[in-house]
Order: structure tokens, then C-alpha cells, then sequence
């Protein structure tokens, strides 16, 4: 007679083949907010600065630098020090920013911002999708963190300065 396997390898098992079935997983976060399209815009891709972002804590892109279909760059997690190879796929000015994120061997991330103006104010839209056969280990540290992107981009943008008003003094001077 034969001898049972332990448990251990059986729950091994059951993880190898959901991970298996489950080769990606997707999740949709939205907010509103009272910022308005062009100040959520300036802050999504403003690459440089990630402060906002519950996940990074910087890049290695350039000030100033915009995002263009092909750009890569690394951004650093706040967990592990490791670089993340970023990889811009779509964008449409105002509307979309679609990236790539590459952590690890085994995972590929995509995450998509999308910026509409409604009438209670604007849309933020953030989607992951995560795919690889780490993708559930991924998934149940992530969750929790991704959930709180959009919202924080909508505070982030929400108390950036704003333009000059009537009665703020500018550099420009009309001769």
C-alpha cells in the first residue's frame, strides 16, 4: 500500500493548479473627485514625483520627463528596495495612462489610469490586471494597497496648489 502525502504537499498542489487557472487577475478601484481633469492629469504623470502613490516611493525618471508610448524606467517599491522595470504602453492625453510593471520573474503588472469629467466631478478610474503564475501570491499583499491608489491620487491632486488667482502677483510682467 502506498503512503499518503502529506498535507502540506497537497495544499502545494491545490495552489499550483489555481494558480494555473487563475492566470490573471483583474480589479477596478474608482473615485470622485473635485480636482479638476488637468490637475489629475498633472499629477499621473508627473513620473518623477510618487509621493501620492501608496505603493512606490520613487523613480528614477527625470523631473519633468512625460510618458510616451515605449518609455521605460524603474520605480522602487516601499517594501523591497528592488527596481521595478516600468513599461509605457497607451497613452491618450487627458483620458488614459496605461503602463507595465515588471517586479519579478513570474508576475507582470498592468495598470491603467483613466481621468473622465462627470458631472459630480472626476472620474478616476485605476485597473490591475496581474498575470503570471505568482499572481495570487501577488494579489493577497497587494489588495490591500490597491485599493487605496485612486483615492490617493484624488487627495494628491486635490491639494496641489492652484493657479494664481486675481489677487497673487506672477513673474510675468506685461510691458
Amino acid at each position: 500500500m502506498g503512503s499518503k502525502q502529506p498535507v502540506w504537499i497537497q495544499r502545494l498542489w491545490t495552489w499550483a493548479v489555481r494558480c494555473k487557472l487563475q492566470r490573471t487577475l483583474d480589479r477596478t478601484y474608482r473615485t470622485i473627485s473635485s480636482a479638476s481633469v488637468d490637475r489629475l492629469w498633472q499629477t499621473v504623470v508627473d513620473l518623477a514625483d510618487v509621493s501620492w502613490h501608496p505603493l512606490l516611493t520613487s523613480t528614477n525618471a527625470p523631473y519633468g520627463l512625460r510618458p510616451k508610448p515605449g518609455l521605460m524606467y524603474r520605480a522602487f517599491t516601499r517594501w523591497l528596495p528592488i527596481p521595478i522595470n516600468v513599461f509605457v504602453e497607451r497613452v491618450r492625453p487627458r483620458e488614459l495612462l496605461s503602463i507595465r510593471l515588471f517586479p519579478i520573474p513570474g508576475l507582470e503588472e498592468r495598470v491603467t489610469y483613466r481621468i473622465k469629467s462627470t458631472v459630480w466631478g472626476t472620474q478616476i478610474s485605476y485597473s490591475v490586471a496581474l498575470r503570471g503564475w505568482l499572481s495570487p501570491l501577488a494579489w493577497s499583499l497587494l489588495r490591500p494597497y490597491a485599493a487605496r491608489v485612486a483615492s490617493a491620487l484624488a487627495r494628491a491632486a486635490e491639494q496641489t496648489t492652484t493657479p494664481l488667482s486675481g489677487n497673487q502677483r506672477s513673474n510675468f510682467q506685461a510691458w
